[in-house]
């Protein structure tokens, strides 16, 4: 049955599919869901009218050219370049290149009648059945001639938003590329797209295209075959096919009878959200419930006349479309030639171990190759020839790594230097520490650094120190919110003197007191595979200066921060202990670490110069009253006070010269609220501190 389309005010401008699995409740479709859109119709009112004419007139043009049968008869096979574009946060989202080319097959598959089960749809739709001629392609040239794999991955959080902001991030021309996002959440949906008429106008062309959910993606990897047909149902929308019911938001409402998808040999029908393949509404004898324009969770085909009016998008100038498959934009593209080697690089699920422990390598080299020579200096085996190897490294130190990759004509390598880092399995002994003094940069150090987003991460500085005239910091501001970077130690041995207690001096201000930065301090017992979080600092609880609009730098002691860790043992008494700080930005100020210490049981804690006394206080924890005590190997003045976790005096303890050998204070702590708190001794030999709680 054929109706008269709806006017585009009621029609749907967004389009969302398919839930988790067909036992789950579907997604709420997102037709008319104009916010999604974001700034481009928001305060334009008149672009509403823009997109209603548009879509006449490509309705006009579809009608036209379906009427024409003999339009439809030149044998075109249309081949659609096509981008991914992986917008993630290190997460799950940040699927593989695998998974990429399976979703590449798979729509392949449905578009071109290639499915195995297309022959199983029920028998009044098995003469029908459209071989849709449509090739998707991933573009072999970027839109600046560069050699690409037709798959970018950009770092965001925004991958959580699924919306215009995330595409704005970025969009190649959409009259040369089929542009499609993967992102961690699309709005609710498992994928939408817009009509090509929604998006007609110059100001439509950053959202021309496909958002869709990461785990819908192909039928591998995070995906699975129940999932893969969601881009073909969201292609065809981008092609101006309409659900099998019309434009609706929701199938299976009876109102969805007074509608069509426009497409003569679909039969009209209320839309179905399970596989009853003898479905019948709206007076149809059997409905076309294994279309992949349905959300039937058993699709299996396009229909002769869905094929048509895909065919006349594709020839139409709205949008661009018609474009996309001439002979010059598949040159441009790259798509229309034999695939050429022309990037080599590779990826492995570890750049740092400890020794005797393996790390998998994955090619990632494109386009088309078929041979593998890889070199792993240091590794057993130190050679290769698959394009997933999985190496051991026995011995500390850092590895080059090379690859060689061919495709049986031509041969292009690549060798990544200092690539694996190797750390010892007995790592240093305690007490540990770091107060960053005479070092030039972290490389030189027993340090890494993590910077997922390339923008500047934890750099030395003498700007500012608590201790001697260096610490490290992070270059802070609002354009970092919601990026994150990460200091890592190299191996510590713990089990000479457990329990071991990590402390550390920081110094931190907000830009505005909205800002929600976080510090948070981990160990790992197994060399860095899994971490285990000890500390975190967030908000108001990193604060140690007043809100700062400019650059923050910490002036003088009285904007520090002191924290330590609970005792590290039991599992953790390892001889590879790591140690790793995050800093997550919410857009405040810089962040400074400094005196970075583990120390052990018999140590105490010591934050600089002499440790051989220790610091030490008994009971703890402690009531009214506590004594402290210490060993002076020298006389002289001696300034003994209690703290707060952040650092800032609370009570004096003692102000006085001291002779050498044994010095104690007994501490009335009356008036003082539970909770915990440090006692710092400060003399001219140096600081020591130690840990107590009042009850």
């Amino acid at each position: 049955m054929h109706r008269s389309f709806p006017s585009l005010l009621a029609a749907s401008l967004l389009l969302a599919i398919q839930t988790v699995s067909a036992q789950d409740a579907p997604f709420h479709c997102g037709a008319n869901e104009l916010g999604r859109m974001g700034s481009i119709i928001s305060g334009h009112p008149e672009r509403l009218q823009e997109i209603a004419q548009a879509e006449a007139e490509l309705e006009h043009f579809t009608q036209a050219y379906v009427q024409d049968a003999s339009r439809d008869e030149d044998d075109n096979i249309y081949i659609i370049p096509v981008v991914f574009h992986i917008i993630h946060n290190n997460g799950a989202e940040n699927i593989s290149d695998d998974q990429v080319r399976d979703a590449i097959r798979v729509m392949n598959e449905d578009f071109n009648k290639l499915n195995s089960n297309w022959m199983n749809v029920q028998p009044e739709f098995l003469g029908i059945v459209a071989d849709m001629e449509v090739t998707f392609r991933l573009a072999q040239l970027d839109p600046n001639g560069n050699c690409t794999s037709g798959i970018t991955r950009t770092v965001s959080t925004l991958t959580y938003d699924g919306d215009q902001n995330m595409k704005n991030l970025i969009n190649w021309p959409r009259n040369r590329y089929l542009n499609i996002w993967v992102a961690a959440n699309a709005g609710g949906a498992a994928g939408y797209s817009m009509y090509p008429s929604s998006v007609a106008g110059p100001w439509g062309a950053a959202a021309d295209g496909i958002v869709v959910l990461s785990n819908y993606v192909g039928a591998i990897g995070t995906s699975n075959p129940d999932r893969s047909h969601t881009l073909s149902h969201e292609a065809g929308h981008w092609l101006n096919l309409k659900h099998c019911w019309g434009d609706s938001n929701e199938p299976g409402l009876p109102s969805n009878c007074q509608m069509d998808d426009n497409v003569s040999d679909t039969p009209n029908t209320k839309g179905w959200t399970s596989c009853n393949l003898r479905g019948a509404s709206c007076g149809s004898a059997v409905d076309n419930v294994e279309n992949f324009m349905e959300y039937s969770y058993c699709s299996k085909m396009f229909t002769n006349g869905q094929k048509a009016r895909v065919h006349a998008a594709l020839n139409s100038s709205t949008a661009g479309r018609n474009n996309l498959w001439t002979a010059s934009n598949l040159a441009l593209t790259g798509v229309n030639t034999e695939p050429e080697i022309c990037a080599v690089q590779f990826t492995s699920t570890e750049r740092t171990i400890c020794a005797g422990q393996s790390v998998t390598f994955t090619d990632q080299s494109y386009n088309g190759v078929t041979e593998w020579a890889w070199t792993f200096e240091g590794g057993d085996p130190a050679t290769a020839n698959t394009a997933t190897p999985t190496v051991t490294f026995n011995n500390p130190g850092l590895y080059n790594v090379g690859l060689t990759v061919g495709n049986g004509s031509e041969n292009l390598g690549v060798t990544e230097q200092a690539y694996i880092r190797v750390l010892p399995q007995n790592g240093v002994p305690i007490p540990f520490s770091e107060g960053f003094e005479g070092v030039g940069n972290l490389a030189s150090t027993e340090w890494q650094v993590d910077d997922p987003n390339s923008d500047g991460t934890f750099l030395v500085s003498s700007a500012a120190a608590y201790t001697g005239s260096s610490s490290v910091m992070v270059a802070n501001a609002a354009s970092k919110a919601g990026r994150s970077d990460a200091l890592l130690s190299t191996t510590i041995d713990i089990t000479s003197d457990p329990p071991a207690v990590l402390s550390f001096r920081y110094a931190f201000a907000k830009r505005s007191n909205s800002n929600e930065d976080a510090l948070r301090v981990y160990v790992s017992r197994d060399c860095g595979q899994t971490w285990s979080l000890r500390r975190a600092l967030v908000g108001d609880g990193l604060v140690t200066a007043p809100n700062t609009g400019s650059s923050f730098t910490p002036n003088g002691p009285d904007q520090w921060g002191y924290n330590e860790t609970s005792a590290i043992s039991g599992l953790f008494e390892v001889t590879n202990l790591r140690i790793k700080f995050v800093f997550e930005s919410d857009g405040g100020n810089n962040l400074w670490l400094d005196d970075i210490n583990l120390n052990g049981a018999s140590v105490g804690i010591a934050e600089s110069g002499e440790r051989g006394g220790g610091l030490f206080v008994v009971p703890n924890p402690a009531t009214d009253h506590m004594v402290v005590s210490t060993w002076l190997a020298d006389g002289g003045a001696v300034n003994v006070e209690l703290l707060d976790l952040l650092g800032r005096p609370v009570r004096v303890v003692d102000q006085g010269v001291h002779p050498p050998g044994s010095a104690k204070w007994s501490v009335d702590l009356s008036g003082l609220p539970a909770g915990m708190y440090l006692v710092r001794m400060q003399r001219s030999g140096g600081v020591q501190m130690a840990r107590f709680t009042k009850e």
